[in-house]
């Protein structure tokens, strides 16, 4: 079974900020710019739909007015955050991250632990869920999690410091992939923004 994780690099606090806004025109906003990409996801979850639950587009005016949200189709109100986050971030590359195994991410963060960078885990990008109010998705997916600002300027920090002898000793694969986590920190850095990341 394969995963993936998508990661962005996004304004955080803008992001949050959002949930509970009643920000009409950033639904209008979402829903104008992501039109058809809205229709081929309801088309996926069209077995939620029929059984009641909201299309794509009614869980996102639900996560943007706070509520309320029938958790027994929470995965919608989760994956309803994520086109949120889509709509106010930049999709980061992730391609050493989709499509993957499970347990590839702890890998992952084995090589950068080995590598002394600690300061962020590409694992707990994965582990976590979407803020509340919003319910916990019942499928179990998608998972979010988040780097702050100063969590990956830290990461960057302990990156500059590592050898190169000391790469050449990590697994190859391990080490792009630790290399391609380290480019989202550079560009959140560099942007002033944090990375918010979804894991199915």
């Amino acid at each position: 079974m394969s995963f993936a994780l998508m990661p962005y690099v996004v304004d955080l606090d803008v992001l949050h900020g959002s949930i509970g806004s009643k920000d009409v025109k950033l639904r209008r906003m979402i829903g104008g710019r992501f039109r058809q990409h809205l229709t081929h996801f309801d088309s996926q979850f069209d077995h939620l739909i029929e059984d009641g639950g909201p299309p794509i587009y009614e869980a996102i005016r639900a996560v943007i007015d706070g509520g309320p949200f029938d958790e027994r189709y929470s995965v919608m109100y989760n994956y309803a955050f994520k086109w949120i986050c889509e709509f106010h971030g930049r999709f980061l590359d992730n391609s050493d991250f989709s499509p993957m195994r499970s347990g590839w991410t702890a890998r992952v963060d084995e090589g950068l632990t080995d590598l002394g960078v600690t300061a962020v885990s590409v694992e707990g990008l994965g582990a976590g869920s979407a803020p509340s109010p919003i319910p916990y998705s019942s499928e179990g997916f998608p998972s979010y999690g988040e780097w702050t600002l100063a969590e990956c300027g830290k990461a960057l920090e302990q990156w500059k410091q590592v050898t190169e002898d000391r790469k050449a000793a990590i697994d190859p694969y391990v080490l792009t992939a630790a290399e391609s986590s380290m480019g989202w920190c550079e560009t959140a850095v560099t942007a002033g923004r944090g990375v918010a990341a979804f894991f199915y």
